[in-house]
């Protein structure tokens, strides 16, 4: 295990530094950049720009350097823990990451739970009662849940709240607090605005697990060591939970490689839709306005959550599936 640990970290590394290459490079491929969208923003608003003031704003964003002194300067201050200036904001990229990082994190964990907490016991209960009236309730409202987009259901809660409740479900304070300082009040206000986002964040990545933990168990309960154990007299329940279940949490392990970055990407399209003070948000404005550093920071981190979660991911199929545990165990 210590071996295949060691290797894994080895691979991990060159993979970063191949990402932190291709990540740069997809940042600059659009035509133009931060400068030439801004310029012709400004010209389009009437407004006259020199050539004296292009080259001082050139020098200014360091837009006069090769690629490569740019990415060479970005690359190795990343070591530094600087991720660069974010042109459209005029502000460290670590400054804006980590004011919405928090708040993300918390969205999205909390969404996790809801989705564990809600997806794993309706799919035992659907393999473990097939074709009743229960499975066939949670089968309708699966595949409900996987037909509505995150951010549909986002607008049609807005809509009925607001309509007929007179609410407001959108961002995660109210008005009146939203620029406040921290404070026992504005943290049970975020409590009372979050089972919204939750809900909605959630119900897709609920629905598909539902599925996908009612299939595995389904195909793991027709196999002859669960014929046999119960022709043994073993019970239901230590039948069940002693490997059938946990071969079929397989795939939901295996889901952390992308789980991990979707808890910090935190649902861009329904954050923009609900006014979230989210990473998401700020990634797709750095995206459209060619923000590189800002842009390829996020990218970047992203690629660096999909790596490590694909690794925990190997970790813990080896540790709950004993079968793996036994391929490593002999070679």
């Amino acid at each position: 295990m210590a071996a295949y640990i060691a290797r894994r970290l080895i691979y991990m590394i060159a993979l970063l530094l191949v990402l932190s290459v291709v990540t740069f490079v997809i940042i600059q491929l659009p035509p133009g950049d931060f400068l030439s969208a801004r310029l012709g923003r400004l010209r389009a608003q009437g407004t006259n720009v020199t050539e004296e003031q292009i080259a001082n704003l050139t020098k200014r964003y360091g837009l006069d350097k090769p690629l490569h002194v740019q990415f060479l300067n970005w690359f190795t201050g990343l070591f530094r823990g600087d991720f660069g200036m974010s042109f459209q904001h005029n502000q460290p990229v670590r400054d804006l990451i980590g004011e919405r990082l928090a708040l993300t994190i918390t969205i999205s964990l909390v969404t996790l739970l809801f989705t564990y907490a809600v997806a794993i016991p309706i799919g035992i209960y659907s393999a473990t009662h097939q074709y009743s009236i229960g499975d066939y309730a949670f089968t309708t409202v699966g595949f409900i849940g996987l037909a509505i987009p995150n951010f549909m259901l986002a607008l049609i809660l807005m809509f009925i709240f607001n309509k007929y409740f007179g609410v407001s479900v959108g961002g995660l304070f109210s008005p009146e607090l939203r620029l406040e300082p921290w404070s026992l009040a504005k943290v049970w206000d975020m409590i009372k605005h979050l089972p919204v986002p939750i809900i909605v964040v959630g119900t897709a990545g609920t629905a598909g697990l539902i599925r996908v933990m009612r299939g595995c168990l389904l195909d793991e309960l027709g196999k002859q060591y669960v014929v046999t154990a119960r022709a043994k007299g073993v019970s239901e329940p230590e039948l069940l939970f002693r490997y059938p279940v946990r071969i079929a949490l397989n795939p939901v392990i295996s889901t952390i490689g992308w789980t991990l970055p979707a808890i910090v990407s935190g649902g861009t399209i329904t954050a923009v839709v609900l006014d979230l003070p989210t990473t998401g948000p700020l990634l797709l404005s750095a995206l459209m306005n060619q923000d590189m550093y800002l842009a390829g920071s996020f990218v970047l981190f992203l690629s660096v959550l999909t790596v490590v979660g694909t690794f925990l991911s190997d970790i813990l199929l080896v540790v709950v599936d004993p079968r793996i545990r036994f391929e490593r165990m002999s070679r």
